[in-house]
């Protein structure tokens, strides 16, 4: 496979939390996701082939980490939970990986300087979990991100590709989706029932 050349790109792929803490095991673990596995291997396989780049997003949060005053502790660093799902590390060391320990990966060590190094993108397809969480909070900042420096970026969610989580009488899946939706469409991202791949 030959090396990703940044500076010459016009996509990327960014797959968010498909991770065994989200996906498989754990605390905040819901079998639901797992129907949204075979789209995101699917679509990583697809930018691999264009030679794009595809990066992958990973809680690993420190045993410190002011989000379990929100959430459950859950992926803490160097955990089975944080590692990437099977079906995505089969698929070799051409993701570029980044560890996070909030729920956006927005602030990421790395991730403006990954970002600003691909001088001809012109747009990023987010996929992963959690659909309410980690997507909205990564696709808004970084539309907003574009915004602020006039650059012409879209951002895409393909509606398949994306999940959350289910609990009874506290939250309610779909309904957290419907809002997640409205609101990043507001916010100027664009909205496709799944994603085609054309260049």
């Amino acid at each position: 496979m030959k090396e990703v050349k940044l500076e010459v790109v016009k996509r990327g792929l960014i797959i968010v939390d498909m991770v065994n803490g989200f996906v498989k095991e754990g605390a905040l673990a819901d079998p639901t996701i797992k129907e949204i596995i075979d789209e995101n291997v699917r679509l990583a396989k697809e930018f691999m082939e264009s030679e794009d780049p595809v990066m992958a997003f990973r809680d690993a949060h420190t045993a410190e980490s002011t989000e379990f005053d929100s959430f459950p502790p859950h992926c803490l660093e160097g955990s089975a939970e944080s590692e990437l799902i099977d079906e995505l590390k089969e698929l070799g060391d051409y993701i570029k990986v980044i560890n996070k320990n909030s729920t956006s990966g927005m602030f990421a060590p790395g991730f403006v300087d990954y970002i600003n190094s691909m001088g001809k993108l012109s747009e990023v397809v987010i996929t992963g979990c959690c659909t309410d969480i980690c997507i909205i909070n990564l696709a808004i900042p970084l539309k907003n991100f574009f915004n602020q420096a006039n650059k012409a970026i879209e951002v895409i969610v393909p509606e398949n590709a994306v999940a959350t989580y289910h609990i009874d009488d506290v939250h309610d899946r779909d309904q957290y989706t419907d809002m997640s939706f409205k609101l990043m469409a507001q916010a100027g991202i664009k909205l496709v029932k799944q994603y085609g791949g054309k260049k």
